[in-house]
């Protein structure tokens, strides 16, 4: 059966399809959060079946195959890659109203022509045409990079990374900026059993003795320098809860040489510490013109017995639902009232805290650097139609979403710049109904404006894509 996966696909009205076809769809992607390997970009590589490229990693399509029944051993176990796939085939006709079944049936047809629904009848067919293509230069990654017109990919990297393969994409003259991103939860989760072991990789990759916080500060800052010299635009931080506690120096080194010689910490010590020391990396960032990136309130390996089996990212996450706003205050303010504020995309997954995020955006905002704070994309669980609708309208009806910076793909997988596309629709439908209906001018050169910044200009401006980086 053919998909039905049309020209107009979730574009509902005349201006809609215009503000889609004429601008939106040649736009190029700027993916400033992802979690793709560096490596196989620098390597060209070509994926060996559907499973490899699309399955493995996606605990999205996970989570969707335990819903239906299917047992472990064909999500993440050791059944072959074609039984995996045929398990998701089985699952993906229940998917109506989940984004997993756009996303599936956008990518077959984008990535491979393929115009069929994904059933169990339809699966054997699909598998032999799928990886018949992905074995042709078409669909190496780096063909897919440039397929979709992306000319920059923020990845996810621990601060103790060498970042070689970085260096050597920037060494090859690669035309797409691969940026690393600074991603230090390891170490603010001073509570967690494997805090030390990663400063002890911290005073490796930085060549300072971990002896005092001053020193666990001054590594932090030359792997902030490392980073930024090798084309880092973006820090990222993943906060379960959010903290903020007001501290002194003192009394952070305090916590941080108590933990260093194995003892436990009060939650307040745990709190000052991590205030602390966000804070000094907040002044960093700003130093360095980075974006600070929060995604706040996930509720983390909910499943005991799945994460002694199998690990976390696998599926068993889920939303929070902690109130972070005057948290969320403290710590925007502290940096704020020291001007050592960074630009700062925030994100929840509990899309309760839309509201919240916009409202604390307008807070914090400078002349000369259009939403400096922002409400980001619709995130996680919350990156479906209604969920990207309604975080759009909240920061129109709270802020300006002539200044909102997009989308992202937030994903492992190379066929996920798709996302890009079902946003550009979602947002096309969005105004052009808007227009339509007269709530807004249908002046189609403003509109356009609006579709350009927000698919493509603002992201662009906000991580300085066209700053140029020397390789050291």
């Amino acid at each position: 059966m053919k998909t039905f996966i049309t020209e107009d696909f979730l574009l509902y009205n005349d201006t809609a399809k215009e503000l889609y076809h004429q601008t939106a769809k040649h736009l190029p992607i700027i993916d400033y959060h992802n979690h793709l390997s560096q490596d196989e970009i620098f390597e060209d590589k070509n994926y060996a079946n559907l499973t490899e490229i699309w399955l493995a990693g996606d605990h999205y399509k996970w989570r969707a195959m335990r819903a239906n029944g299917i047992s472990e051993p064909y999500i993440t176990g050791d059944k072959s890659d074609y039984e995996k796939f045929l398990a998701w085939a089985k699952t993906v006709p229940n998917l109506f109203g989940n984004p997993l079944y756009h996303w599936t049936h956008l990518e077959l047809l984008h990535y491979f022509g393929i115009d069929e629904i994904l059933n169990e009848a339809s699966a054997p067919a699909i598998w032999e045409e799928a990886n018949r293509q992905l074995a042709t230069p078409e669909l190496s990654v780096r063909s897919i990079l440039k397929k979709e017109k992306v000319e920059f990919v923020g990845t996810t990297d621990d601060p103790t990374d060498d970042l070689a393969t970085h260096k050597k994409l920037a060494e090859e003259g690669f035309a797409i900026q691969v940026s690393p991103s600074f991603r230090p939860d390891k170490g603010l989760a001073i509570e967690k059993a494997e805090f030390s072991s990663w400063v002890d990789k911290l005073e490796t990759a930085s060549g300072l003795p971990m002896r005092s916080y001053d020193a666990f500060l001054e590594g932090l800052a030359k792997r902030v320098d490392y980073f930024d010299e090798h084309g880092c635009r973006s820090s990222d931080h993943g906060i379960s809860v959010l903290f903020f506690e007001k501290t002194t120096k003192e009394e952070a080194a305090a916590a941080f040489s108590k933990r260093r010689d194995g003892h436990e910490l009060t939650a307040k010590e745990i709190d000052q510490f991590k205030t602390y020391t966000l804070l000094e990396l907040g002044r960093l960032y700003a130093e360095k013109g980075w974006v600070m990136q929060l995604h706040l309130s996930p509720l983390r390996n909910n499943n005991t017995k799945m994460f002694n089996a199998i690990g976390p990212d696998s599926g068993f996450d889920s939303i929070g639902d902690l109130l972070l706003a005057d948290k969320l205050s403290g710590l925007l303010d502290a940096m704020d009232v020291k001007d050592q504020l960074p630009k700062t995309v925030l994100y929840s997954l509990n899309s309760r805290d839309n509201n919240i995020l916009a409202a604390m955006a307008g807070n914090f905002q400078s002349a000369g650097i259009p939403g400096k704070v922002q409400a980001g994309t619709a995130w996680w669980f919350n990156d479906h139609i209604d969920g990207m609708e309604d975080h759009m309208k909240t920061l129109a009806n709270i802020g300006l979403i002539s200044n909102f910076i997009g989308m992202l793909t937030d994903s492992r997988s190379f066929l996920s710049f798709s996302r890009h596309e079902y946003f550009r629709r979602i947002l096309c439908n969005l105004l052009g109904s808007w227009a339509e209906e007269g709530k807004v001018p249908k002046d189609m050169e403003l509109l356009e404006k609006y579709v350009k910044n927000i698919c493509y200009d603002n992201a662009s401006n906000f991580f300085n894509v066209k700053e140029q980086v020397a390789v050291s």
